[in-house]
């Protein structure tokens, strides 16, 4: 396991303080605040741990306040309910004495049924692919204006791999792109064999590329300086398991930008075409004309 992945997983082994209170800390992935998905594999953990014998179905979250990087972050889990088939939970990510997330999340015990999915997308195999690794050499030296502060965030190492199977530069955006966004990812080192690691990590990662799509029509990305970009709410759904050390593909699409705000759903397939999980998000994408500071 690499040390960055390591330190996820770290992350994601939350203090327990007391019955249904735990404390998790934060690290810096190069933006302002706290990575949302951060919070939601957080909040995930916390939550699971409240349940016994039942897997998580669905989660919808809503982002009420930035995160501070610096500062500990609180869960606390209220037990709804826990019914003959399914169990209840709502979180509050706390800091400062007040909640940066709400989250409702629903468990279900195993139980069989009528079962269909949409196929897979037919794409290029992550293999045939360039990694993001060596796309971002050529997206440098197409844009040798970019700030530094940029070229820092996007070359930080992280604990997901992606390739995206268009290699468009998102530094150079164009105008009235179609708003869809294919990307394959995956840890970037295999992880043990504990269901419970490989949904939350699922669930921190589903936060990564939604908002870049709804952005792709307006020729914008998050690095324009005229945006302030930052998502609102976040729901996922889990459908099947997955493994996350394994090449998932994220197949995304923004129906509708309005009022500041886009609109971005994603459907995530295993390797083998089996649909995984859903996500919906909405996300703020305020046009700042007069700004100046780099979004990062």
């Amino acid at each position: 396991m690499t040390p960055k992945l390591q330190d996820l997983v770290e992350q994601l082994d939350l203090e327990s303080l007391e019955v249904n209170l735990f404390r998790g800390t934060s690290r810096d992935l190069g933006g302002h605040s706290v990575f949302g998905g951060q919070v939601i594999g957080q909040a995930m953990v916390a939550a699971s741990r409240t349940v016994e014998d039942r897997r998580p179905h669905s989660l919808h979250a809503y982002f009420l306040l930035p995160g501070d990087m610096d500062a500990p972050i609180v869960y606390e889990v209220d037990r709804l309910r826990d019914g003959s088939s399914f169990s209840a939970r709502r979180v509050q990510a706390i800091q400062h004495g007040r909640p940066i997330l709400s989250m409702m999340a629903s468990f279900q015990i195993d139980e069989g049924g009528l079962e269909h999915h949409l196929p897979m997308p037919e794409v290029p195999p992550p293999e045939s692919l360039t990694p993001i690794d060596e796309l971002r050499e050529t997206w440098f030296a197409a844009v040798p204006e970019l700030p530094q502060a940029v070229r820092d965030v996007l070359t930080q190492p992280l604990a997901i791999e992606f390739r995206p199977v268009s290699s468009a530069n998102p530094l150079i955006p164009q105008q009235q792109a179609a708003p869809y966004n294919q990307i394959w990812f995956r840890a970037v080192a295999p992880l043990p064999d504990a269901p419970w690691l490989h949904r939350c990590l699922l669930a921190y990662a589903s936060d990564f590329n939604l908002i870049a799509t709804a952005l792709k029509p307006h020729g914008r990305s998050w690095y324009s300086p005229d945006m302030m970009v930052a998502s609102l709410d976040h729901a996922l759904w889990f459908h099947r398991d997955a493994r996350i050390d394994d090449w998932l593909l994220y197949d995304m699409d923004s129906p509708s930008a309005q009022g500041a705000r886009g609109m971005t759903r994603g459907l995530i397939y295993s390797r083998d075409g089996a649909l995984v999980a859903s996500v919906a998000q909405e996300g703020l994408m305020r046009h700042r004309p007069d700004a100046t500071a780099v979004r990062a």
